[in-house]
């Protein structure tokens, strides 16, 4: 895809929908790895962090959305949690079933975070991998997050944020952007697969807008925990109490 047509991808809703759909069809079987590669090896690290803030136990009924393979719908399930993972890809749950084991558990359904398949107040944590930065419009997922969590509910979502500073925002953009062509490349014969994450971010509103936009939907609270030094981040947020 040229440089246009990637921008192009960003143009409406609809055609952002599109495109994010086509590309994780087309890495799903690769996605585990580019994580890994794409986070310095760091992504099962940051996951488990957010599966320890998440105050999981055996009566927890837990959402992970933009499940992938199954990550964090594994942590959380590993801390007593009853966890259904949820991601519109169909590939990346079959991949996430093959990992259930006896202690790995977890149910999987495909759905899409801005048209959740659940009634209100079902759940008392939610949970997202890289969910809220692809979704066409994230308050209407936020709104869907909201009213899926009961009154209390918690939502960990683990991103890329959009560093402040342009000097460090540009040096990261080319490290995904250099980094994301050789192996779309070597996995693909494609260069242009992987630039799709930092375009994303150039368009990404940043973690703080995020959390004020939280704030202005339903949560009463939510706090955001830098993460390698402000290059990813994890929000956390409440929903207010009935």
């Amino acid at each position: 895809m040229t440089d246009g047509g990637l921008r192009a991808a960003f143009d409406s809703e609809n055609a952002k929908s599109r495109y994010v759909r086509r590309v994780f069809a087309t890495i799903a079987d690769r996605y585990d790895l580019i994580t890994i590669v794409l986070s310095y090896g760091q992504d099962r690290k940051w996951k488990q962090r957010l599966a320890g803030m998440a105050e999981a136990n055996s009566q927890t009924a837990a959402l992970d959305l933009a499940c992938g393979t199954g990550d964090i719908a594994f942590a959380v399930a590993e801390r007593g949690a009853h966890v259904t993972g949820l991601d519109i890809t169909h590939r990346m749950l079959e991949l996430g079933r093959q990992k259930l084991t006896s202690t790995r558990r977890a149910a999987f359904v495909t759905g899409d975070m801005m048209a959740l398949p659940f009634g209100p107040d079902a759940f008392d944590l939610v949970t997202t991998g890289y969910g809220i930065r692809n979704v066409p419009e994230i308050a209407r997922a936020l709104d869907e997050i909201c009213r899926v969590l009961k009154p209390g509910g918690l939502l960990l979502s683990l991103d890329f944020d959009r560093p402040q500073n342009p000097i460090v925002r540009g040096m990261y953009l080319a490290y995904l952007t250099v980094v994301g062509s050789v192996l779309g490349v070597l996995l693909h014969g494609d260069p242009d697969t992987y630039r799709y994450i930092p375009e994303s971010i150039r368009r990404y509103p940043g973690a703080a807008e995020v959390a004020s936009m939280a704030r202005r939907r339903g949560f009463a609270s939510c706090e955001t925990f830098p993460v390698m030094g402000g290059l990813m981040a994890i929000h956390r947020a409440r929903k207010a109490s009935a």
